[in-house]
């Protein structure tokens, strides 16, 4: 079972161990609007063989003598009032089946929402979001087609498979014989059908993941592509995944025109027809009932018809939830630990013996052995790959380390409460994510229930208040998503804008201020200092005036402590930090 680290559980349990049990266990929280379904499927196949019945009894009035409008009137009210009824419990069915359908498309989405929110990024590094937007839409989208039309479509039709074998067996017993042989061999031909048809709708939906995917790294790497002149290379690719998506689904309509049930319905009725005339002509039964006997026959047209389409959607459908499975399967590397240690932390630091790696090839990390006391602030330096990033992410558990441990106040982060852990870690990086929203709602993201005088005095203490007094709305403008429609060095001063109003007791800077102006960065410096006060501040960084005034500097390499020491000490004892200092001079 998946251990998700994120703390809201879905409303209630789920059986994942098999697309079928899931929906199965979804739909059991349904049942009153399924039972209704089911009755309505139940009444309405029930009243379509009133007409057949009539049929015959009205033709036997007839040549019995009976006036033609007499018989005609009774026939007519009969029908009228049958089919009158069967339309309710034919709404009834499809209000059901079509309420199940969209309330448990709307549970599945939050349920693999929620998953996808408890997965570790050890998992989301490892995703493509194009592909995962492909489940979480268009596979969601196919669950709720299994119900509406899919099952709506198979229960509702195939009572209508029973129909002539009870009417035959009422008019004479060898009658069955037909509907019978039909019946064995209908649910033969579907279960070969299916056998076929569900690779192949497995790959419809592999092909379009994949598809999606493409679309959605290249409509995020626009600039990338446009700026290499790559766009008919794209193309090509994109056109190289619509044809596989094509050739799939033509597959799969090649399959659903070689409909054997189709060549079987029409044998059936010939068949059939040939038999109640042979009884007539024996003797054994009237014209009459060779008309109710051929029209039942003819019902068994509507299961026939609707199983091409219906069969098909459920088996999409299946391939969707399999799909979205297969994602909140995936085991977990990180526990919430709801009981674990919780309580404010004083910010002290330890990396005893830490390694890690995000393949089983290469070591990002190798035996790290660090201590940062509470308040100090520290620069981690080195080349790029040098590991800086990944140490900063093993502090507020974004990743756990493969051996050793990471203590914070003496308390491995494994037995930290989670949420406890992270809510007081703010981490700053170089590309900022900010929301379509407003300001005030970006600087407020971390505190949801902030009021506006705190987010003012946040704004106001990470140098933003001025430019965004003097935006068109202030702290009401809505920027555009990422935040694109904002500077590199606005966008850091709204990070340090949350982080002030986060109050966090450990503050990390992954290289936050590489790519903005000097005078920006004067700013954003002083906005830094007054962060780090009072708080044990990691800095990744390449700029001479934050690795100055940091307490203590880490240099990093190859994954190793290359050493560790003051400004003035390691230009006098470490020769990679003499070259990290001249380059970066």
């Amino acid at each position: 079972m998946a251990i998700s680290e994120f703390s809201t559980p879905f409303r209630y349990k789920t059986d994942k161990s098999s697309p079928i049990r899931w929906l199965w266990s979804h739909t059991i929280h349904l049942w009153p609007m399924f039972v209704v379904a089911m009755l309505g499927a139940i009444g309405n196949a029930a009243l379509a063989s009133v007409p057949p019945l009539e049929f015959g009894t009205a033709y036997d009035t007839l040549i019995s003598g009976t006036p033609l409008m007499q018989v005609a009137l009774r026939a007519a009210v009969i029908i009228f009032l049958s089919q009158s009824a069967r339309g309710v419990f034919q709404f009834f069915r499809n209000f059901g089946f079509e309420v199940t359908a969209q309330q448990i498309e709307r549970n599945v989405r939050e349920e693999f929402y929620i998953n996808l929110l408890g997965k570790s990024m050890t998992f989301h590094s490892l995703q493509s979001i194009g592909d995962l937007m492909a489940r979480a839409t268009n596979d969601i989208r196919e669950v709720n087609y299994i119900f509406s039309p899919g099952i709506n479509m198979v229960f509702g039709s195939i009572n209508f498979l029973f129909i002539p074998i009870t009417v035959g067996a009422a008019i004479h017993p060898s009658l069955i014989l037909t509907p019978v042989i039909f019946l064995v061999l209908y649910f033969l031909s579907i279960a070969r059908y299916l056998k076929i048809l569900e690779p192949v709708t497995r790959n419809v939906r592999l092909y379009f993941g994949a598809l999606n995917s493409r679309l959605a790294e290249d409509i995020d790497g626009i600039e990338t592509v446009k700026s290499a002149a790559q766009e008919d290379s794209e193309i090509a690719l994109f056109k190289a995944n619509i044809q596989a998506y094509r050739d799939t689904s033509v597959q799969q309509g090649d399959i659903e025109a070689r409909f054997l049930p189709m060549l079987l319905l029409a044998l059936a009725m010939g068949f059939g027809l040939m038999h109640a005339l042979l009884l007539v002509r024996q003797g054994a039964i009237g014209m009459g009932s060779v008309l109710t006997y051929f029209s039942s026959l003819s019902l068994l047209g509507f299961p026939t018809n609707t199983s091409i389409r219906s069969y098909s959607q459920i088996s999409l459908g299946l391939a969707g939830a399999r799909r979205l499975l297969s994602v909140m399967n995936m085991e977990n590397n990180l526990d919430k630990n709801d009981e674990g240690h919780a309580g404010k932390l004083r910010g002290e630091v330890e990396f005893s013996h830490v390694s890690f790696a995000y393949t089983s090839e290469t070591a990002t990390l190798k035996d790290i052995n660090l201590v940062v006391y509470p308040g100090q602030t520290v620069a981690v330096v080195g080349q790029t790959g040098s590991g800086k990033t990944t140490l900063a992410r093993l502090i507020n558990r974004t990743y756990d380390p493969d051996q050793g441990s990471v203590r914070i106040d003496g308390v491995d982060l494994r037995d930290w409460s989670l949420d406890s852990l992270r809510s007081q870690i703010s981490i700053i990086e170089q590309d900022i994510f900010l929301f379509s929203k407003t300001i005030a709602e970006n600087i407020a993201f971390g505190k949801p229930g902030a009021t506006q005088e705190e987010i003012l005095v946040a704004a106001r203490k990470a140098q933003a208040e001025n430019f965004i007094n003097a935006l068109p709305e202030g702290f009401e403008t809505v920027i555009g998503e990422r935040g694109v429609t904002l500077s590199g060095g606005q966008r850091q001063r709204l990070a340090l804008a949350r982080a002030f109003l986060t109050d966090p007791r450990i503050l990390i800077l992954d290289d936050s201020t590489s790519a903005i102006d000097s005078q920006t960065e004067d700013e954003i410096q002083k906005a830094i200092m007054l962060a780090a006060e009072g708080r044990t501040t990691f800095i990744i960084t390449h700029r001479l005036s934050q690795i100055r005034w940091a307490d203590l500097i880490v240099v990093m390499k190859e994954g190793l402590i290359s050493s560790i020491g003051t400004h003035e000490e390691l230009m006098d004892t470490s020769e990679s930090y003499r070259n990290i200092f001249t380059e970066v001079q």
